[in-house]
C-alpha cells in the first residue's frame, strides 16, 4: 500500500502518495487493529497489481502522487477494456519503454490510467505536445480505433464560422419547442507548456495565469465577463452556488481518469473556475486539459451558442498569442490534449430534448423497441443519454443527445450535423405521436 514500514498509523498513512486511491480515512478507519494501525503487508495496492513498481526517481512524483514504471507490458486482464491494452504489444511496449517526450513524459505515464483503472475505455494519455510524437505508434491505432480517423493520411479542418449554419427562424421555433438547453465544450491547450497529466507546480501556475489574462480581457465585453474562482480559495458559499449550477467540474476520485494519470497531483493548487455574469459561459481550469470551455444557454437557439464558444475560443488562442505561444493544434490532430478521445474539434455539441414517445418505448417491454432511439441517433451519427447514462429513459423524457464524431470534420460542420440530427430525431417524435409505429420509423430509417 505504497510501501514502508508494515504497520503505521493515520498521520502516516495519509502521508503515502496514493491515499485517495487506496480508500482514504474511511478505509482506514475500518481495517485498524486495536493498537489504532494498519498492518499495510494485508493490503493489496491496486496500483502494483498488474505489474511494475513506484518510480522513485520520477521527477513528476508530488507529494500525493508516485508514478508506477513498467519494464515489460502491464498483466492486462479481461477486465481491462481500453483500446491502450489491446494494441500495446510486447513489441510496441520494447520500442517504446525508453522514450521520452521533451517534457520527460514516458509509456509508463501514458499507459498508468487505462493500467491501474481498467474500465476505461481509451486508457492512454499524452502529457505534452510531444508525446503525440513520440508515442504516435501507440497513439494513432487508438485514434482509428476510437474515431474511425487515420491520422497517417487524414487532414483536420478547423471552422468557428457560426454565420455558416443553417438554422432558419422555423428551424428555431420547432427546436425551442423541444430542447430545453443547448451546450457545447471542447477543450483548449496552451503549447509549449506540459498538460495536466505530466506538468510541474510551474507550469500549472503560467497556464493559470495565461487564462486569467483571457479572462481579464473578457471584461470589455458586457455578454462575456465574468469572475474567475481558484479551487482552493473559494468560499462555502461560492462553492455551493457552483454545485448548485452544475459548474464545479469532477473531483478526484479512485474510478476517473485524473487520478490514475497524474492529473489530480497537488490538487486544487492552480486551478479555478469562470463563468460570466449571465452563466452562459464557463470555463474549466488545470483540470483534464488546460481549458474547458463551456458556452450554453436554456432553449433551442444553437447558432447562439456556437457564436459564443468560438469567441471563447479565439480569446484563449489570442491570450496565448500574446504570451509569446499558440494553442496546441496540427493538421492532423487538430486541437490537442490529454485524452485520444477529445482530439480534432475535441467537440461535444449537446442539447437536452424532451421526446415523450421515445421514452415510452424505452420504459416499455419491448427489447427491439426499447432500442430504437439509439438506432434513429446512429443513423444521424448522434449519441442519446438517459437520466442515467447511455441506454437508460430519460426522466420527464429529457434526454441529452449529442454528436459522436470528433476527429476529421469541422467545428461548423458537426454543429450542423448536430442540428440536422436532432431535426430529424424530433420529426420522427412527432411521427410516433401522430400513431405511427416502431416499424414505420424503421422504415423511414431504411429511406436513402
Amino acid at each position: 500500500m505504497g510501501g514502508g514500514a508494515s504497520a503505521v498509523d493515520k498521520e502516516q498513512v495519509e502521508s503515502l502518495p496514493q491515499f485517495t486511491i487506496l480508500g482514504g480515512a474511511s478505509k482506514f478507519d475500518e481495517l485498524k487493529g486495536e493498537d489504532g494501525k494498519v498492518d499495510l503487508s494485508a493490503i493489496e495496492d491496486p496500483y502494483l497489481k498488474y505489474g511494475g513498481a513506484y518510480d522513485e526517481e520520477e521527477p513528476k512524483n508530488s507529494k500525493d502522487f508516485k508514478y508506477v514504471k513498467w519494464d515489460a507490458v502491464p498483466a492486462f486482464t479481461e477486465n481491462h477494456k481500453s483500446l491502450m491494452s489491446k494494441v500495446l504489444t510486447p513489441e510496441l511496449f520494447e520500442k517504446l519503454k525508453d522514450v521520452k517526450s521533451d517534457k520527460g513524459y514516458t509509456l509508463s505515464n501514458a499507459i498508468m490510467t487505462g493500467t491501474v483503472t481498467p474500465h476505461l475505455g481509451v486508457g492512454a494519455t499524452a502529457g505534452d505536445e510531444d508525446s503525440w510524437v513520440k508515442f504516435k505508434d501507440l497513439f494513432y491505432p487508438i485514434i482509428k480505433g476510437w474515431h474511425g480517423y487515420d491520422a497517417e493520411t487524414q487532414t483536420h479542418p478547423v471552422d468557428l464560422d457560426h454565420t455558416k449554419l443553417v438554422f432558419d427562424d422555423a428551424k428555431k421555433e420547432l427546436f425551442n419547442k423541444y430542447v430545453k438547453s443547448t451546450r457545447i465544450r471542447a477543450a483548449r491547450n496552451i503549447s509549449g507548456y506540459s498538460l495536466p497529466c505530466g506538468a510541474t507546480a510551474e507550469d500549472r501556475a503560467k497556464v493559470e495565469e495565461i487564462l486569467k489574462q483571457t479572462f481579464d480581457g473578457l471584461s470589455a465585453n458586457p455578454e462575456l465577463a465574468g469572475t474567475y474562482y481558484p479551487l482552493g480559495e473559494m468560499t462555502d458559499e461560492q462553492r455551493n452556488f457552483l454545485l448548485e449550477k452544475g459548474f464545479l467540474f469532477q473531483i478526484p476520485s479512485a474510478k476517473n481518469l485524473l487520478t490514475g494519470a497524474g492529473a489530480a497531483r497537488s490538487w486544487p493548487n492552480s486551478r479555478g473556475i469562470f463563468h460570466n455574469e449571465q452563466q452562459t459561459a464557463l470555463c474549466w481550469v488545470n483540470e483534464e486539459d488546460h481549458c474547458r470551455i463551456i458556452s450554453m444557454e436554456l432553449g433551442g437557439d444553437i447558432p447562439s451558442v456556437f457564436k459564443r464558444f468560438g469567441d471563447l475560443s479565439n480569446a484563449i488562442k489570442a491570450s496565448a498569442e500574446g504570451n509569446g505561444t499558440t494553442l496546441m493544434w496540427n493538421e492532423k490532430l487538430g486541437f490537442m490534449g490529454t485524452c485520444p478521445s477529445n482530439l480534432g474539434t475535441g467537440l461535444r455539441a449537446s442539447v437536452m430534448v424532451v421526446l415523450l414517445e421515445f421514452n415510452k418505448l424505452m420504459e416499455g417491454e419491448n427489447q427491439e423497441d426499447k432500442e430504437l432511439l439509439e438506432q434513429v441517433c446512429a443513423r444521424y451519427d448522434l449519441q442519446p443519454r438517459g437520466s442515467a447514462g447511455e441506454h437508460s429513459p430519460a426522466v420527464g423524457g429529457k434526454f441529452d443527445v449529442s454528436n459522436k464524431q470528433r476527429l476529421g470534420f469541422s467545428e461548423v460542420e458537426l454543429v450542423q450535423k448536430m442540428i440536422d440530427g436532432v431535426g430529424k430525431v424530433i420529426e420522427l417524435e412527432e411521427m410516433l405521436a401522430a400513431g405511427s409505429t416502431p416499424s414505420d420509423i424503421r422504415a423511414k430509417l431504411a429511406e436513402p
